[in-house]
């Protein structure tokens, strides 16, 4: 799904802007705390995160850009999942028994810092939804 976000004819500093806003309005809806915004980003140096949170602009590498569509897709595939907005935004949060969780949430599942673990979660509700 990545591959779509930044197609080759679309620089990276256009989709970069969006991105932000994007990531930064899941971040307040799921009510992440700031370390775990930096974690879900790939662990930006602390001035860059805030320069991007102040600014939602700037340049983003393909890692970041790759990392805020797995969020985005695991977002939408919650509002999908979940037609109660605060149940689907609840979600990330709640320990889960699925084995891909083994009773933690899918937050702390997402929290390694491996961009692998992004992708699992995202495929993991794509298959939910069918």
């Amino acid at each position: 799904m990545a591959a779509h976000l930044q197609p080759e004819s679309i620089p990276a500093a256009d989709l970069s802007g969006p991105a932000l806003r994007a990531f930064f309005n899941l971040a307040e809806r799921w009510d992440l705390r700031i370390a775990d915004q930096r974690r879900l980003l790939g662990d930006p140096p602390e001035s860059t995160f805030y320069k991007w949170k102040r600014l939602q602009g700037g340049t983003l590498g393909r890692d970041t850009l790759e990392r805020i569509s797995y969020l985005l897709g695991i977002f939408k595939d919650l509002q999908i999942l979940f037609p109660d907005p605060q149940q689907a935004d609840g979600w990330v949060h709640r320990a889960n028994q699925a084995p891909l969780f083994g009773g933690q949430s899918a937050l702390e599942r997402m929290l390694s810092g491996n961009v692998a673990d992004l992708y699992v979660v995202r495929q993991y509700l794509d298959a939910q939804r069918g």
